[in-house]
Order: C-alpha cells, then sequence, then structure tokens
C-alpha cells in the first residue's frame, strides 16, 4: 500500500497503511460500541456500507497558503498535524483525483514564482488564503475557487537588506531583554526578525489572476488534467477568521457552478453548496436511506406519503424520495442551500418538493404547522415518514420533542456523527419509538470518521 509523502505528519489519513477490510472492521465496531449501550431492545445491525473508492473518492477539498518553516517558500494543502501555523503541500493527496493534485501543484508554483504572499493570521496581513477546489465524479467537471484579502498593495515578498535585518534584530533582542525575566529568557529562544517585507507588485492584481487561470486551462490543453473547468472564480475575503466567507466573488472564467449526478439526478453545485464530497459513497448511502424508508414497498403499493426531510441540505434525500411522495418538503436553515434545492428540483422537473428556509425549531410551530420564511403559517400535511440528517451536533432537544409530537410510524435518522445519533436514541426510545436496524456508511475512507443509518417504529 503507498502512503503519500505527508504520512504521519497530516492529520488527515488516520488510517494510512491499513488494511481497507480491518479500517471497515475498526468503523464498524465503533459504531457498536456508541450505539449497543444505549438501544434497549433487540435490532438488527447490518454490515457497514463501503465506499465503492477507497482512494480518490473527495469532490471537494479546501487548500490553505502558507509556509512550513518562518521565511520558507509558499506553501499551498493542509494544516501540519498538532500544529495551527505550519501548511504542508499537499499535491499528492489521495484521497482526491489527481486532477486536483495538479491544480494545487500549478496554483503553489504560480504564486510562489511571483512572491506573491499568503496572509499570515497574527499580523492579518498578506493575500493569498485559500484554494477551494470541487471535482464532479460523475461528470468530470471541475470548479476552482481562488480565496485571497483585498489587500494588494502587500501582495508581494520583498527581501529586506541585511542592515534593515540587523536593525530587526536589535529591536527584537531589545523587546525579548525588557519582556521577560532573565531567568525566564534562560528558558526561552530569542525570536528571529522577518527577512521580507510585504510591498505592492509590479504586474496589476487581473494581470497576475488572468496569468494564474491560463495556466490552469493549459493543464487541459496538455491533458495533464482528465476533467473539464466549467468555471475559475476568485472570491474576496477579508474577515479574521480563519474560515472562507465569500465577501464577493468574481468569475475569470465559465461560470459559478458545476453539475453532478447522484443516482439518476442532476444537482447544480457552487462552491459553498453543501453537497456530499464522496459522490459514490452518497449513492450508496442513499440507497439505503430509501431501503430503510421502505421506498421499493412505495413503488409497488403506488401509495403515496407525505415526507418530511428535516435538516435536508441542498435538497438530495427530499428529491430522491419525491418520486413515491405525494409531497416531500426539506427543511434547512441555510438559506443558499435552499435556493440551490428549489433550483435543483427545477432542473430534475420535480414539482411535489416544498422546500423552507429556517431552523427547524423554528420552523415546527405548535400543532406541527410549518412557519415559513415570510413568517407565514402553512397548514401542510402533517408527515407519514420522517428522515432526519441534522449536523454533526444532531437534533437540539426542543426541535426533536416537537419532531416526535407529529407520531409517525417511521423514523429514518442519518447521522453523520454516530455519537450524537446515540444521544438523541434515548428520547426517541422514551417517546415509544424502538430502534430495527442500523447500518454504518463508510463516506470517508483513511479517516477515522463514518457515519450511520436509523430505522426506528413507532410502538402504538
Amino acid at each position: 500500500m503507498n502512503l503519500c509523502k505527508n504520512a504521519g505528519i497530516c492529520g488527515g489519513c488516520y488510517y494510512q497503511g491499513t488494511e481497507y477490510s480491518e479500517e471497515l472492521q475498526k468503523k464498524e465496531q465503533g459504531v457498536r460500541d456508541l450505539l449497543d449501550p444505549v438501544i434497549r431492545t433487540p435490532y438488527l445491525f447490518e454490515e457497514i456500507i463501503p465506499s465503492p473508492k477507497e482512494l480518490y473518492y473527495r469532490n471537494k477539498m479546501e487548500f490553505t497558503f502558507g509556509d512550513s518553516e518562518k521565511d520558507g517558500p509558499l506553501t499551498l494543502g493542509l494544516h501540519q498535524k498538532h500544529s495551527f501555523f505550519n501548511i504542508i503541500n499537499a499535491e499528492d493527496c489521495q484521497i482526491t483525483d489527481p486532477d486536483v493534485g495538479a491544480i494545487v501543484k500549478t496554483t503553489r508554483e504560480y504564486f510562489a514564482g511571483r512572491e506573491i504572499t499568503y496572509y499570515h493570521k497574527k499580523s492579518h496581513a498578506g493575500y493569498l488564503r485559500h484554494l477551494l477546489v470541487r471535482r464532479a465524479i460523475k461528470t468530470g467537471e471541475i470548479l476552482v475557487d481562488l480565496v485571497t484579502t483585498t489587500t494588494w498593495d502587500l501582495a508581494m515578498r520583498t527581501p529586506v537588506s541585511e542592515e534593515a535585518y540587523e536593525a530587526r534584530q536589535k529591536e527584537l533582542l531589545a523587546w525579548f531583554e525588557q519582556r521577560y525575566s532573565k531567568k525566564v529568557r534562560e528558558r526561552k529562544t530569542v525570536p528571529t526578525p522577518d527577512r521580507y517585507t510585504m510591498t505592492r507588485p509590479d504586474e496589476e492584481e487581473d494581470q497576475v489572476l488572468e496569468g494564474w487561470k491560463n495556466a490552469l486551462l493549459q493543464l487541459k490543453e496538455e491533458g495533464i488534467v482528465s476533467g473539464t473547468f466549467s468555471g475559475i472564480l476568485h472570491t474576496k475575503n477579508d474577515d479574521l477568521a480563519d474560515v472562507i466567507k465569500d465577501q464577493g466573488t468574481d468569475i475569470l472564467y465559465g461560470q459559478s457552478y458545476f453539475y453532478e449526478e447522484i443516482l439518476g439526478l442532476r444537482f447544480r453545485i457552487t462552491p459553498f453548496s453543501f453537497f456530499q464530497t464522496n459522490s459514490l459513497g452518497a449513492e450508496r448511502l442513499y440507497d439505503k436511506v430509501r431501503s430503510y424508508a421502505g421506498f421499493e414497498d412505495l413503488q409497488k403499493e403506488g401509495r403515496k406519503p407525505v415526507i418530511y426531510d428535516l435538516y435536508s441540505g441542498t435538497g438530495t434525500i427530499t428529491q430522491l424520495m419525491s418520486s413515491v411522495a405525494s409531497l416531500a418538503v426539506g427543511v434547512e436553515i441555510v438559506e443558499e442551500a435552499v435556493e440551490a434545492a428549489r433550483e435543483n428540483a427545477k432542473l430534475n422537473g420535480i414539482e411535489n418538493c416544498d422546500f423552507i428556509a429556517g431552523d427547524v425549531l423554528k420552523v415546527i410551530t405548535e400543532g406541527g404547522k410549518l412557519q415559513k420564511e415570510d413568517g407565514s403559517i402553512e397548514d401542510a400535511p402533517r408527515p407519514d415518514l420522517i428522515i432526519l440528517d441534522p449536523p454533526r451536533d444532531g437534533i437540539h432537544p426542543k426541535a426533536l420533542q416537537k419532531i416526535i409530537q407529529y407520531n409517525v410510524d417511521r423514523l429514518v435518522y442519518v447521522a453523520c456523527k454516530p455519537k450524537s445519533l446515540a444521544r438523541d436514541l434515548v428520547p426517541l426510545q422514551e417517546a415509544g419509538y424502538v430502534v430495527q436496524k442500523v447500518a454504518s456508511c463508510d463516506m470517508f475512507p483513511r479517516t477515522n470518521n463514518c457515519e450511520a443509518v436509523a430505522l426506528l417504529a413507532k410502538v402504538h
């Protein structure tokens, strides 16, 4: 088994060097160890669902600009294990498509060759922040987004003279001796000054970005990438937090979205859309969700239940269940995700989906009615089936009580964090729900994350 060059120093791939069969066994046992103590009645624990691809499965990755040593060359990749500041190059990361590695390498070399600065977390100065790359597994479309600050005046790294460097050394030494007592100084290292200063590049920002775009497109012309660029973007972000925020995005090439396909449906995805990062694994996960929801039985019998998909994200499950529903209602707090869900439903010709933007706790009002974004109350049909796919922290206790009040016969709970599922199963069982089946699903090979799906039935 080939290890990547960052094995041992990158904090991502926990199971590098472990046979996949052994990894699956450990993940399956980990889920059982969490659930067995809280599930009160006998239930079927199904065999873990493996990812169709063990490597090169992610359709999205966020990389950070930085360095791995003081005054060292520009790096672009992932955080070093146990380090907030050090960034290690990650162009040979084995959980993303090789196309992504080529894009990362070209981007790093392009900006390093121009001595373009990265954003320093301490001084909050510098230009380059993140590179977001999305590559669809099914369609092969690629969307690239470069995230920078707006401080082009500080976008170039220029070496200082020896005289200036020595002056900086003296200033730091004086500060060090004034700041710490002699006893404390013996335990500390005198800080070293920067050998560079930040200045305005000779080229204009638009020229540099144009050159970067052309360097990426050249990868396709030379056959280095097998996918097709659907869009190359530039997003501005001056927020102090070390997260990607969209404070304005320009399209340098193509469009601001790409398409991916899941179980015969087509989804339009923007840089910041929530979408399962393992497209092929998502198909297996959603197949299990549909199985627990009785999808095939509903198809055969022709019954058309009302289905609620709570914490619906971009509405993938909602749309996948719509063909057997009279009405499928998706509720999601992220407004952009709801807009994407509505657009994707139109794209797929689905007309019996209703998407509501809002917190599940607030959308579900007294009596089970639904509160729309404008504050109006929708006298929606009560659900026959509820699918829950909450964020990692699980369901708010008050929201869970409102869900329980619907008194549906069947609940399907999709847990990206099985520990949260274990916690939420306690009040669900107290309310009369019995766990019938559980299946763990490996959506993130080589990492220590694993999802789980549970089927619960109400005992009347």
